[in-house]
């Protein structure tokens, strides 16, 4: 089978995702909170770093508030003018203000791109995740960015990913700057992805 290019890839996976209704982004929330939240990676963090969902991404509201709610220190991405990502705590949806291109970002102290290097897990967003693991992103390399900081800091925090059923696919292009996640959480459950 040829392996689309990713552009190609992301195009058909933002199609199918304007598909979704608003009850079906709400309904696959809730069970990606409980499945997400039952991950050990999860359980066991004291720090996390996550990203608030917009639009039809598969939701994260409920993990965070749920998180929060066990004492987990949530951070959340603030978006440079470069691309990268500063970092700040999450302290509840009412802290929360609406930032360039539709996200969502806290309104408290930035903390620096290097706050990351202090989570246990991080949440990334995603399109897809290959059997091997691999992520497909949207495309702007922010994430990637946070990636390259983890493995030059030498920090190894559990990588998650949340998508609906049909983004886990059967290979996603990569290249060499690509790095695997763990774990990806959809509504059917859990999997895990071993190097």
């Amino acid at each position: 089978m040829k392996v689309p290019a990713k552009a190609s890839l992301r195009s058909e996976l933002l199609a199918a995702r304007a598909l979704l209704t608003k009850e079906d982004v709400t309904g696959a929330a809730s069970v990606l909170a409980t499945g997400a939240l039952a991950l050990p990676e999860l359980s066991g963090a004291r720090t996390v770093a996550a990203y608030v969902s917009v639009g039809r991404e598969p939701g994260t509201r409920a993990l965070l508030d749920a998180l929060r709610d066990r004492g987990v220190r949530v951070l959340l991405p603030v978006l440079l003018a470069d691309n990268d990502l500063d970092w700040a705590v999450y302290e509840g949806a009412e802290h929360l203000l609406t930032a360039g291109r539709g996200l969502l970002e806290p309104d408290g102290p930035r903390l620096g791109p290097d706050a990351v290097l202090e989570a246990d897990a991080v949440l990334l967003p995603g399109l897809a995740v290959d059997g091997a693991g691999m992520r497909l992103g949207r495309g702007g390399g922010s994430y990637d960015r946070v990636l390259a900081r983890l493995s030059a800091a030498g920090a190894d925090p559990a990588l998650i990913v949340l998508l609906y059923g049909n983004e886990v696919v059967a290979r996603v292009p990569s290249e060499p700057h690509d790095h695997p996640v763990d774990a990806v959480v959809t509504p059917a459950g859990a999997r895990r992805f071993t190097a």
